[in-house]
């Protein structure tokens, strides 16, 4: 059975919803968080923390998720864990998008803060299940 994920690394602009994110995924639901406000920040910090997880927004200014992601993955070591996506953009089309990039799924935006760390283990338990 595949290890649930214990360090997550959450890349969002908005300084609000990180907090709200931050209390979310490690008082609520028991992870270890890296808070990043930028795909820059989230190439830096990426190798020193060691994710299980990478949880992207998609709008950001800059490097948006997409860009970040595609980042991520060329880096020397690639991007071996998987990657979710967050937004408020949930047309069909947006999603097959995202999930052609390589993420697990879409968390839509806003997000329950009670909710989010199940949401994240139920899309990891049902990519581990195929």
């Amino acid at each position: 059975m595949k290890q649930l994920p214990e360090r997550v690394l959450y890349v969002e602009d908005d300084a609000d919803i990180r907090s709200v994110a931050e209390l979310a995924l490690a008082d609520v639901g028991g992870f270890c968080v890296c808070l990043c406000a930028s795909g820059q920040e989230a190439l830096a910090q990426i190798d020193d923390f060691g994710p299980d997880l990478v949880l992207l927004d998609v709008m950001m200014p800059g490097m948006d998720g997409p860009q970040t992601l595609q980042a991520l993955k060329q880096r020397p070591r690639g991007l071996d864990v998987p990657v979710v996506f967050m937004t408020a953009r949930l047309q069909p089309s947006e999603i097959e998008e995202y999930r052609a990039l390589g993420a697990i799924g879409v968390i839509p935006k806003p997000f329950d803060p009670m909710t989010l760390a199940d949401d994240i283990r139920a899309l990891l338990a049902s990519v581990s299940t195929g």
